[in-house]
C-alpha cells in the first residue's frame, strides 16, 4: 500500500471532491478516511485536499506541474477501484496520455 502512494514529483495538488452525505460519495469517504494518513505521511509537500459540497458527485483532481490537470469520476467504485485510479494519477505517466475529451491549452 505505501509504495503506491509514493507520488511523482510532477505532481503538485491532488484534490478530491464529495458529498457529505450522499451514499454515492460513501465508498470515497471510507477510502480517505484509511488512506489519507498514508498518503500524506508518504507525501508530507504534495497538498492533499478534501472539498465537500452537498449534492455532488465524487470525483479526484491531479495537477502537474505548467498547470496541467485531469479528473477522474469515481462514483460507483469499490474502494480498491478508487485507489487504482488514484495510484494511477499520481504517476507521471498519466501526464503522457492524453485522453479523449481533455482539454489541451495553446
Amino acid at each position: 500500500m505505501s509504495s503506491r502512494y509514493a507520488f511523482s514529483k510532477s505532481l503538485k495538488e491532488l484534490r478530491f471532491l464529495l458529498c457529505q452525505t450522499s451514499e454515492t460519495s460513501g465508498t470515497l469517504r471510507s477510502f480517505l478516511s484509511k488512506s489519507y494518513p498514508v498518503m500524506k505521511k508518504h507525501n508530507p509537500y504534495t497538498p492533499i485536499m478534501i472539498r465537500e459540497a452537498f449534492g455532488i458527485e465524487p470525483k479526484v483532481f491531479a495537477r502537474y506541474e505548467l498547470g496541467k490537470e485531469v479528473s477522474e469520476p469515481l462514483s460507483g467504485l469499490s474502494e480498491r477501484e478508487i485507489e487504482e485510479k488514484v495510484s494511477a494519477l499520481a504517476k507521471p505517466s498519466s501526464l503522457l496520455k492524453p485522453r479523449e475529451g481533455d482539454a489541451v491549452a495553446q
